[in-house]
């Protein structure tokens, strides 16, 4: 079983910045895709950014020039360094683990338990 553990969220200004980690847990061989995704109320969950195991990163057209995603493999980490936040990023945010090799099996589609964020104008 894979655990997830996300940190870094809380209250800040516009224009300020937030950095969310998440670190995962439980007899890990490898991660393939690491990500984040948003959800707003009452909206769906969507994808913030995203980088494989090879590095290919992708980002929401919304986030792009303000966010940075990354990972340490050696600390089945991933990060997400937010700048410049706008009242619009305003959600709880999730990392997600696409697929992971434990010594106990595959697991697809790992989620964190998600961190609010929330941008004040």
């Amino acid at each position: 079983q894979v655990q997830l553990v996300e940190s870094g969220g809380g209250l800040v200004q516009a224009g300020g910045s937030l950095r969310l980690s998440c670190a995962a847990s439980g007899s890990i061989f490898s991660i393939d895709t690491m990500g984040w995704y948003r959800q707003a109320p009452g909206q769906q969950r969507e994808l913030v950014a995203s980088i494989t195991s090879g590095g290919s990163i992708n980002y929401a057209d919304s986030v792009k020039g303000r966010f940075t995603i990354s990972r340490d493999n050696a600390k089945n980490s991933v990060y997400l360094q937010m700048n410049s936040l706008k009242p619009e990023d305003t959600a709880v945010y999730y990392c997600n683990l696409g697929s992971v090799v434990t010594t106990t099996g595959y697991f697809l589609n790992s989620w964190g338990q998600g961190t609010q964020v929330t941008v004040s104008s």
